[in-house]
């Protein structure tokens, strides 16, 4: 990281962002402020933060709090300044012990995280705007597949309930799943609008569907989470993220755990991958020999599904960095 005028911490709410800032030698060059989250706001701020120090002497740092840092992250971006998006939870286990919390503390904080890592950290990119539109559909799809399982599982209910109630408690859940599967058919079709909408996008979507096993909505959610391929390097990165990648539990003589996977992990991400996994060892000639002899060897199943796992996201990442379709070599063979 290069050696920047001030380094500045920002904690984001709804409403308004605390801020502070600090120079390389940890000595306070911006006081606690407090202004409004909105866009005016912002680019009055910062307006008077570069006449100061000048745009290109200065790092923002914030927690990702998802849409509630849209208009800091694009402000940012559209001005050149170098910024940090962070995970809440990263900085959270850095802060050590401490009591009680604010949000002027807070701010001091990701401030103080920064000047700490300084040499590790890596800057953020900004979120597309189609990109992000993505995530608040699909957001918004998971949302009624919660609703659908909720007002589907009520037949347990229906047979304690007197004739009459039953009756008009079925009729009300079907007018709702109804309505739902209705608005969950429509915000399929605009995500894949938005998707088709993009060259990039639509290149990506098409070559990750032509790895066995991956269907729409696991490219989808893909394109969300890797930011159209720009937020991972490679493969061993993601996998790190969707909590699918091994890591080895061991320390001297006496701690001889075995490896596993962490419980840190986009659920989701490895959820939709659990799912890929199983449907490419039936219909992949290659993973399901290799699923079918690592079992006969004595290895866990779980285990070997894991890693099918990552030798998806492998795949994913070699179609997408030749830019050309995956390629079953089994049907070629002799």
């Amino acid at each position: 990281m290069k050696n920047y005028a001030a380094i500045i911490g920002i904690d984001i709410s709804k409403l308004k962002l605390d801020i502070t800032g600090v120079n390389s030698s940890n000595e306070t060059v911006l006081n606690h402020h407090i202004i409004d989250n909105s866009k005016t706001k912002i680019k009055s701020f910062f307006k008077k933060i570069i006449s100061k120090f000048g745009g290109n002497n200065i790092v923002v740092a914030f927690e990702n709090t998802g849409v509630y840092g849209y208009y800091l992250a694009s402000h940012l971006h559209d001005l050149g300044i170098d910024y940090y998006n962070l995970s809440a939870l990263e900085i959270h286990r850095s802060a050590g012990i401490k009591r009680g919390k604010s949000d002027k503390s807070d701010a001091s904080i990701i401030a103080q995280y920064i000047l700490t890592n300084k040499f590790k950290l890596k800057l953020s990119t900004f979120t597309e705007e189609h990109i992000l539109e993505l995530k608040v559909l699909h957001t918004q799809r998971e949302k009624i597949i919660k609703a659908l399982r909720t007002f589907g599982n009520n037949k347990e209910t229906l047979l304690f309930l007197p004739k009459e109630a039953g009756e008009e408690l079925n009729k009300t859940n079907k007018s709702i799943i109804k309505c739902l599967k209705k608005n969950l058919k429509r915000i399929d079709t605009q995500i894949l609008e938005i998707i088709k909408s993009n060259t990039a996008l639509i290149k990506q979507y098409d070559l990750i569907q032509s790895v066995p096993g991956i269907g729409p909505q696991t490219a989808t959610y893909l394109l969300i989470v890797t930011k159209g391929f720009t937020a991972f390097k490679n493969a061993r990165k993601l996998a790190c993220y969707a909590g699918v990648a091994p890591f080895p539990y061991q320390s001297g003589s006496s701690i001889k755990g075995r490896t596993k996977v962490n419980h840190l992990a986009d659920k989701k991400l490895k959820s939709l991958l659990n799912m890929c996994a199983l449907n490419a060892k039936i219909h992949d000639y290659q993973l399901k020999k290799y699923f079918d002899d690592k079992v006969d060897n004595g290895k866990n199943k779980m285990l070997v599904l894991n890693n099918i796992r990552n030798k998806i996201l492998h795949r994913v990442f070699a179609v997408i960095k030749r830019q050309q379709p995956y390629v079953n070599t089994h049907n070629f063979a002799a």
